[in-house]
């Protein structure tokens, strides 16, 4: 059974290690790169197919686990962790850190990446109705987890030119993902599910935003957007 959870903590740290290093290469573009949502597409995917109901899949058996090893553990740190990304955004400005997008844009590509993930977690979390592990509802996928997710790609994002941002932001999120399975709960399936659910809304975020923007570069000079778009290149 040690394999498990042996399983379950490489996973988090091969999660917070690749990803970071994926946040780290990634300029500022304008043109979709569809690299960026193969981790949380593959993270997603994996919720999906680990969320079984048999006696021997795994995420009832890293639950049994759990309740044989620390069937009394009980932590409420992770409904506070959670939040901590989103405040270093804001924050590590002051510090003389230099953020890739100003005070205003940063909040409209919260709110929309926010409305994105709280939207899709009320829907499947209402539409699915699964129990979690300690018999409350609701918990597929993991909403502390999809958010602390959502968190660390805003944090790491704007932050992506300092080397260790991706890895503190990510590192702290698969915390909260741990911690909401050693409480109980969440199912691992749950939890990976979120992960990719929260980087996934906040990607398409700042998709939504380069779109705006090159919307607004294009129509402020059409007469320049036309002769840049219709002549050959080496007209020049």
């Amino acid at each position: 059974m040690n394999k498990f959870l042996c399983t379950l903590i490489c996973l988090f740290f091969t999660l917070n290690k690749t990803y970071a290093q994926d946040s780290i290469s990634q300029k500022e573009i304008k043109e979709t790169h569809y690299k960026e949502f193969y981790i949380p597409a593959g993270l997603m995917l994996s919720g999906i197919l680990l969320n079984g109901d048999g006696e021997k899949d795994i995420k009832n058996q890293i639950k049994d686990f759990r309740n044989e090893k620390i069937p009394n553990f009980n932590s409420n740190i992770d409904d506070y962790a959670l939040y901590i990304p989103f405040i270093m955004t804001y924050t590590l400005d002051f510090t003389g850190m230099e953020s890739k997008n100003n005070l205003k844009d940063k909040t409209v590509i919260l709110l929309t990446g926010q409305a994105i993930n709280l939207g899709a977690l009320y829907i499947l979390k209402t539409t699915l109705k699964e129990t979690r592990p300690n018999g409350d509802p609701y918990s597929f996928p993991s909403g502390h987890t999809a958010n602390a997710f959502a968190g660390a790609t805003f944090l790491a994002t704007e932050y992506n030119e300092y080397k260790w941002v991706p890895y503190v932001a990510y590192g702290i999120a698969s915390g909260v993902g741990i911690m909401r399975i050693a409480n109980n709960k969440h199912y691992i399936s749950d939890v990976l599910f979120g992960a990719g659910l929260g980087i996934l809304s906040m990607k398409l975020s700042y998709k939504i935003q380069d779109l705006c923007k090159s919307k607004e570069e294009n129509t402020e000079d059409p007469l320049a957007y036309y002769f840049n778009n219709s002549l050959p290149q080496n007209f020049n």
